[in-house]
Formats: C-alpha cells, sequence, structure tokens
C-alpha cells in the first residue's frame, strides 16, 4: 500500500476559455472540479495506475465533506482528521488561444495545534514495514515548521520508505529527516541551495546535493525539468537522464503524476530505469487530459516505453 499525505487538501478547479482577457466576463467553454493538492493528486494518480492507497490529510467543513466523497467515488479511501473552517480552492485558467496556464491558489485557515497533534496521531496508524509514505505540498497554515520533518522521522522509524515533495523551509527541514526520495523542480531546488538550476550539468549537480542532504548513499534526489526532462541521483550513486519527447495542454498536476509512476513502480519491485520511464510516462499523461492527477493508464504505459532514461 501507498501512503499519501495531503496535510492541505483543495478543490482544484480547471476553467478552460477560449481567450483571457484581463478585466473581462468570461464563460468556461469546458470545466473540471476535483480533490486536490499535491498529496491528493499523487493519490489519484497512483490509484490509477493500479496501486494500493491509502489518502490521508486534515479536512473542514463542507468543502471537506465533498473532498471526502468526491475521492471515495473515485475509488479512493481516505482516514482524515477534522478541523473548523473551509478546505482551500485552487484555480488554474487553459486559455484556447494560447499555451500555458494562470493560476490562483488560496492558502486555507489557520490551524490550531490541538488539530495538527491529532493529524500526527491518526498518520501513525498508517505505518506499516515496507510501505510507501508520500508527502506532498504545502502544510497549512498553523500547523509547526517542522510538522514534515517529523512526519519523516517517524515513518522512517517505522521502517516506511518516503518519497517526499515540497518546497522551501518545509523541504530544508524535511531532508534532515532522511527521505528515501526527494522530487522538486529545477526552481525549487535553485530556492533550497541558493545556486541555478537552469541547465543539465546545474541540476544533475543539484540532485546530487539533494542526495548528499537527505543522508547519501541509499537516498535518492531528483529534480524535474518541465519539457527538458528530469536528472536523478539514485540510491546507488548512479547519476540519471530522462526525457520524453511528448507535450500536454494540461501540466497542473504533472509532478504529482511524476511521483506517482515513481513510486508505483518501485513499489511493484521496477529497477530505478523502468521507475522513471512510468514517471515520465504518467506525467505526460496527465499533461494531456484536463484535471490535475487525472490520467488514462494505458496511456501511461505507452508513453513510458517511449521515455529515453540513460546515464548521465
Amino acid at each position: 500500500m501507498i501512503v499519501c499525505v495531503a496535510a492541505n487538501p483543495s478543490i482544484d478547479k480547471l476553467f478552460e476559455v477560449e481567450r483571457l482577457v484581463p478585466g473581462a466576463i468570461h464563460r468556461p467553454v469546458a470545466f473540471v472540479q476535483t480533490p486536490g493538492g499535491k498529496g491528493l493528486n499523487v493519490a489519484r494518480a497512483a490509484h490509477t495506475l493500479g496501486a494500493d492507497v491509502m489518502a490521508t490529510g486534515i479536512l473542514r467543513g463542507h468543502a471537506g465533506k465533498w473532498l471526502e466523497e468526491a475521492l471515495l467515488q473515485e475509488g479512493i479511501t481516505g482516514v482524515f482528521a477534522w478541523a473548523e473552517g473551509e478546505n482551500r480552492s485552487s484555480l488554474s485558467v487553459a486559455a484556447r488561444a494560447a499555451s500555458g496556464l494562470t493560476e490562483f491558489y488560496e492558502h486555507g485557515s489557520e490551524l490550531t495545534p490541538s488539530v495538527w497533534d491529532e493529524f500526527v496521531a491518526l498518520v501513525s496508524t498508517l505505518f506499516e514495514a515496507g510501505r510507501w509514505f508520500t508527502i506532498s505540498g504545502s502544510l497549512p497554515r498553523g500547523a509547526p515548521v517542522d510538522g514534515y520533518h517529523d512526519l519523516v522521522v517517524s515513518a522512517k522509524e517505522a521502517s516506511m520508505k518516503v518519497a517526499v515533495d515540497t518546497d522551501g523551509e518545509r523541504l530544508r527541514r524535511s531532508l534532515t529527516g532522511g527521505p528515501d526520495v526527494v522530487k522538486v523542480n529545477a526552481r525549487e531546488v535553485a530556492e533550497l541551495l541558493g545556486v541555478p538550476a537552469g541547465h543539465r550539468a546545474e541540476c544533475l549537480a543539484a540532485a546530487a546535493k539533494l542526495r548528499e542532504l537527505a543522508g547519501g548513499l541509499g537516498h535518492a534526489g531528483i529534480v524535474t525539468r518541465g519539457a527538458e526532462g528530469v536528472v536523478v541521483a539514485g540510491p546507488d550513486g548512479a547519476l540519471l537522464e530522462g526525457v520524453l519527447y511528448e507535450r500536454g495542454r494540461y501540466p497542473v498536476g504533472s509532478g504529482d503524476a511524476f511521483l506517482a509512476g515513481l513510486v508505483v513502480a518501485l513499489d511493484r519491485g521496477s529497477d530505478w530505469p523502468s521507475a522513471i520511464r512510468l514517471a515520465l510516462g504518467a506525467a505526460t499523461a496527465n499533461a494531456e487530459a484536463p484535471g490535475a492527477g487525472k490520467l488514462d493508464p494505458a496511456r501511461a504505459e505507452e508513453l513510458a516505453k517511449r521515455a529515453d532514461v540513460r546515464e548521465a
């Protein structure tokens, strides 16, 4: 089973319009609404790829009830702590007349320390040696800045395999807990390390540094580069790079689908090159379909076969 933490979930909405004009009224020509936030995107993509998944997070109010019911309708089981207020919403707007997305993300209500403690206790009941445990996205306001670090440490003590995808100070502190896998994008790693990460060589060096910060050999550092593919400092010391020459119009959630594909493959016992191929296939399949974390599993497998993964 793969346990997916979504501490700060949201209702994700995608509006598609003919043309985005500042100050104008827009009538969407297409609309998708899904349970979101990075952790739930990972859970959805991993479930779609055939994994046994358990989602966990903090839900609030009517929005939280909708999130729980929508996940169940998708066949995703969840165990959640409940807090006062409402879960946040995130809006992405895709214009058919142009590439790229315009995005709006709410912060969400502030959390009380007692709810965070309740959430941590709840998550600990899901620990089981050998399971994969993913931590993705932001912390809710009011949660301790060491929140993800503490979850990494607790999961590792329970012999879980841990993958982290976050940013900023949350990422910096999480690394000291020794996660097995750290996946970030080029912008996030540049911010973390204070170095440029625009070119291949810079990203390879950054991936190796991530691996070192997470504990060295036995751990993996991954830097995704959007259309340029991905570079990986593998747990065996190897440096790998992968690319898939396919593009999609809906990139939101592709990083989450990448992590889902990677962990699903590793959970099945795949080697690292094969896992990177499925990760790239899942990320690209996600970008081809509206709605974060939504993908066609057969398409993901087909695309994975086309991915080029080699030693860097």
